[in-house]
């Protein structure tokens, strides 16, 4: 499937042809360029790497809130250590992933 950008607004669009006007902010299909073979495997190389930190993002929250429920039963010492110092890992590893795509963001790899 071919991939359009709009020059305006930087809007990806999968089709045989450019929309007629933008989704995103209204320009004309004469905005809209074709993305080369490589640019649009990039995209959908972006478009993968984005679920998975979304995913890993969303995992980590799990673990969060699984710490949570651990912290808070409280069976002895040496299980609320291991539920809070697993809280802490997975708010970094939330907070790596989040990095990661807000660095995506800012080169244009949201796709």
């Amino acid at each position: 499937m071919k991939k359009f950008k709009c020059a305006s607004c930087g809007y990806i669009h999968d089709g045989d042809e450019a929309p007629e006007t933008c989704p995103k902010c209204g320009a004309s299909k004469e905005q809209f360029v074709e993305l080369d073979e490589a640019a649009a495997s990039l995209v959908e190389r972006s478009r993968n790497t984005n679920a998975l930190h979304a995913e890993v993002i969303g995992m980590a929250r799990e673990l969060e809130a699984i710490c949570e429920d651990g912290i808070e039963d409280a069976l002895d010492p040496g299980c609320v250590d291991v539920f809070t110092k697993s809280r802490a890992m997975a708010w970094q590893i939330m907070k790596l992933s989040m990095t990661e795509q807000q660095g995506h963001m800012g080169k244009g790899k949201w796709g």
